[in-house]
């Protein structure tokens, strides 16, 4: 699949096929994020791959999501230094953790796979079903796995509503 068609077809999922996802697409979807750049090449995050029917299940009660126990794979994108700060001021985790994830759901949409980031959780209940140290913080969680509907794209803002040349505007 070409790239720019990933980026124009790729949505929310919410609802999966109850089918798993081969081995050899997962390795794909999570190979895409491990390749996906970090500041300075560090590589600081986890990737916490979730199949078990039961931890799914106890995964979705800590997040108070009910509907991801349905997915056949969530994926916890853990940035392991949550108190790392780049030059520019910002935490480097969760920008490194979102090229990750937005590697990987472009690289799903390629295998024919359907994912939605999830930022609603509780942080310290979903640590503790994963094991995360707290040293490290869970960025999002991802659900993973064969839509059973491809949904209908949103609106999105002009490009002269988004891009500004030379100086903020």
């Amino acid at each position: 699949m070409d790239l720019y068609e990933a980026i124009r077809s790729r949505r929310s999922v919410r609802v999966f096929v109850d089918r798993p996802v081969e081995a050899d697409r997962l390795t794909r979807v999570l190979d895409a994020g491990r390749l996906s750049p970090s500041a300075r090449n560090r590589q600081e995050r986890k990737f916490v791959v979730v199949q078990d029917p039961r931890r799914r299940q106890e995964l979705a009660d800590a997040a108070d999501q009910a509907w991801i126990a349905k997915a056949p794979v969530l994926i916890a994108v853990v940035g392991t230094t949550p108190h790392a700060i780049m030059h520019c001021d910002i935490p480097t985790d969760p920008v490194d953790c979102a090229i990750a994830i937005d590697h990987m759901t472009l690289a799903a949409v390629a295998e024919g796979l359907g994912t939605c980031w999830l930022g609603h959780f509780g942080q310290d209940a979903c640590r503790e079903v994963l094991g995360v140290p707290d040293t490290a913080k869970i960025v999002e969680l991802m659900a993973l796995g064969y839509p059973q509907a491809q949904p209908e794209p949103r609106s999105r803002k002009a490009m002269d509503e988004v891009v500004c040349y030379e100086r903020y505007s």
